[in-house]
């Protein structure tokens, strides 16, 4: 880190992309342009080093990015954090952890694929963090590359005012290097690892298409500088400063995607996506980040950059390492410094910091202190990702991370009763560093139910048991996470009396359940309509309080019941024999009551899947998808002789579809999926689901 820290010289970013665009195979290039490394190693090189950002085992065997990992470079007298995330649904959370906390994001797209299922995902994420961002088109030397096209996927399918900041110079196994537009100028990458950057003046074929471009991006850059604005609609020639300044203008605003491209895996152009970081993508003083007040009921207010103030940082990622847990902090306010003691915000306790460090994926430098806009780690911190830490004098807390629902679930137990002790610490780390990992204990069956994104999610998690805590695990079949819901609006009356010595037990409610309006984002509403005092107020927490409980767990399949809204319209209470006991165990009652007539439905979750195969499989693929219940939504070709199948199937008939896939298409076919929806189950799986969940109480019962 630069002696000085200037804010207006730190960039915080993150690179992200569907699996397989090349994000870490970039990053490599980057740490390598930088001076971090010195030898460039690949995502699964021959060399057996793997890269440097895939630093856990188990990335370096699989070739995939599992956790995001961070790093420091300095390029120029920019010094810029980065963090690699992974491509694989299963992993958003990493994603989402990343963005969270990051200033600007570089999404990587593939220049023969474009926008695929994932981009769309990672799109959603930082339009949620509203993160500024730059497109680079990576993989122009492959066959069937076309930036172009590329470009207008962009546009078309994300709805990115995506602007050109380069064109390629040669396609496919003769790109040689790009075109700058705001220079106008040639550029190339000579040398093995590409660290020869050569000038030239724009070859004579490409000129005219250059000076189009050109007049595009200005076009639309003048669109957010005043300056720039009237040098254009002039007709005058406006300096670099005025149009850098107008294409960082629109893409801090969100407004504007600048497009960069070229071939990390060929070493070309990479250098000059590093300098878009620092010229176009925001420091931490042009970004607003806001925390809530909680003495004023959780009042936004925003954090000023500024290293001075009483300090508030958020623990986004969670690692354990050889030394203990390693806490990913960014610190939004103020100063934390080796020894400090800082107070999380959600247990109220203080704790010391006896440990910062600068991180470089698996490796450490020690720091004395860090301040506002940076990213550091700790060591000796206990806490859950997601934690606020401040001074312990502003009592605020940042807005969380959004969390995805888990869709799958298996029971695991330890192989053997000497692994039972590691088993339970291994689940409990695991749950504070990853929140979409859920662990609970299914009291009926007395299993340990272990919930996450996907297969691959939960696979990795009892392959790191076995690798990092010596405990081998059996799983039992993969249990889709179904929902219960209702079909019509049922009306409840009931009453609950029980007599006792002493104080008996009172109370009636009556009200209506009825079905949510479609694509409601609650999945529950209590509506209170009791006038006239019929049921006192302090009992109409219990009232809620039963109704929720009783949809923790529904009757017809054993699965939670979404999708209800219940209005509380009337009852009755007795002076001595009513408490909130009463009404509570009178609301789980009614509830029942009424959800028997209200037409009880099972729904499936539904997930997007995108499938990439050779033409000549594409019959058998689509006949595998209709055999899986699946729905086609549509199929596009792709240069190389590949084509996308666009598909919506039920979780619950995707088990085991990586192997099916491979055979069909020799190994050359793959896929995505991820959560798309809930939809009803078909009569047939609906009556199989609830026969099973009754034979299973009733086996319990006896």
């Amino acid at each position: 880190m630069a002696n000085t820290w200037v804010l207006e010289k730190v960039r915080n970013i993150g690179i992200s992309a569907h699996i397989d665009s090349g994000k870490t195979t970039l990053t490599e290039r980057i740490l390598f342009y930088t001076g971090r490394i010195h030898a460039i190693h690949e995502v699964k090189g021959k060399d057996g080093v793997g890269a440097t950002m895939d630093s856990m085992e188990l990335e370096r065997e699989r070739g995939i990015t599992i956790q995001s990992a961070a790093t420091n470079v300095s390029w120029g007298d920019t010094e810029i954090n980065i963090i690699d995330t992974p491509g694989h649904v299963d992993f958003t959370i990493e994603v989402e952890r990343a963005l969270r906390v990051l200033d600007g994001a570089v999404l990587v797209l593939c220049g023969v694929a474009g926008v695929q299922s994932q981009s769309f995902t990672v799109d959603r994420q930082m339009r949620r963090y509203k993160v500024p961002r730059l497109a680079f088109i990576n993989k122009l030397d492959r066959s069937g590359a076309n930036a172009y096209r590329v470009v207008g996927t962009l546009r078309d399918k994300l709805n990115h005012n995506a602007v050109l900041m380069q064109i390629p110079i040669g396609a496919e196994d003769k790109f040689e290097g790009v075109v700058d537009l705001v220079k106008m100028k040639a550029f190339y990458f000579e040398g093995e690892s590409g660290t020869t950057i050569r000038e030239a003046a724009i070859p004579p074929e490409m000129l005219e298409d250059a000076k189009k471009h050109r007049h595009e991006m200005i076009g639309k850059a003048a669109d957010f500088d005043e300056v720039l604005a009237e040098k254009f609609l002039m007709e005058e020639e406006p300096t670099e400063e005025d149009i850098k300044r107008g294409i960082r203008k629109g893409c801090i605003s969100l407004m504007m995607t600048p497009t960069f491209m070229g071939s990390a895996y060929k070493n070309k152009a990479v250098q000059l996506l590093l300098n878009g970081v620092t010229e176009y993508l925001p420091n931490p003083l042009e970004v607003v980040n806001e925390a809530l007040d909680q003495d004023k009921k959780e009042e936004k207010i925003v954090l000023p950059c500024d290293s001075t103030k009483p300090f508030v940082g958020y623990a986004f990622k969670l690692q354990e390492t050889q030394f203990g847990q390693l806490t990913y902090m960014r610190i939004y306010q103020g100063t934390v410094k080796k020894g400090d003691f800082i107070t999380n915000m959600t247990s109220g306790k203080k704790i010391k910091v006896p440990r910062l460090v600068r991180m470089h994926a698996d490796k450490m430098s020690d720091v004395e202190s860090s301040q506002a806009g940076d990213i550091a780690a700790m060591f000796g911190i206990d806490c859950e990702s997601g934690t606020t830490f401040t001074d312990g004098e502003m009592n605020v807390t940042m807005t969380s991370m959004f969390v995805p629902n888990a869709v799958i679930s298996l029971a695991v137990r330890p192989k053997d009763k000497l692994g039972a002790d590691n088993f339970t610490k291994a689940l409990n780390k695991f749950r504070k560093e990853d929140p979409t990992f859920r662990v609970h204990r299914d009291e009926e069956s007395a299993e340990t139910i272990i919930s996450g994104m996907g297969e691959l999610h939960l696979d990795v998690y009892m392959e790191r048991m076995k690798r990092e805590f010596k405990c081998e695990v059996i799983a039992g079949a993969p249990q889709v996470a179904y929902r219960e819901t209702i079909g019509q609006g049922a009306a409840f009356d009931y009453t609950h009396k029980k007599q006792t010595g002493g104080s008996g037990q009172y109370a009636k409610v009556c009200g209506l359940l009825e079905p949510m309006p479609p694509n409601s984002e609650q999945t529950y509403e209590f509506v209170d309509e009791i006038a006239g005092g019929r049921i006192p107020r302090e009992f109409i927490p219990a009232c809620d309080k039963g109704f929720q409980e009783q949809m923790a767990k529904g009757p017809l399949i054993g699965f939670p019941i979404v999708n209800v809204r219940v209005k509380l319209q009337d009852g009755a209470y007795h002076d001595v024999d009513s408490s909130e006991m009463a009404f509570r165990i009178c609301a789980m009652a009614a509830f029942r009551q009424g959800y028997e007539k209200a037409q009880p439905t099972a729904l499936e979750p539904i997930m997007k899947l995108e499938v990439t195969c050779p033409e000549e499989f594409q019959g058998t693929v689509m006949g595998q998808i209709n055999q899986r219940r699946g729905i086609i939504q549509g199929t596009s070709t792709m240069d190389g002789g590949l084509v996308v199948i666009n598909a919506e199937v039920p979780l619950s008939e995707m088990f085991g579809y990586s192997t099916v896939i491979r055979s069909a298409t020799q190994g050359k076919g793959e896929f995505t999926m991820e959560f798309s929806r809930y939809s009803p189950c078909p009569r047939s799986i609906q009556d199989e689901l609830a026969k099973k969940y009754q034979e299973k109480r009733a086996a319990e019962q006896k």
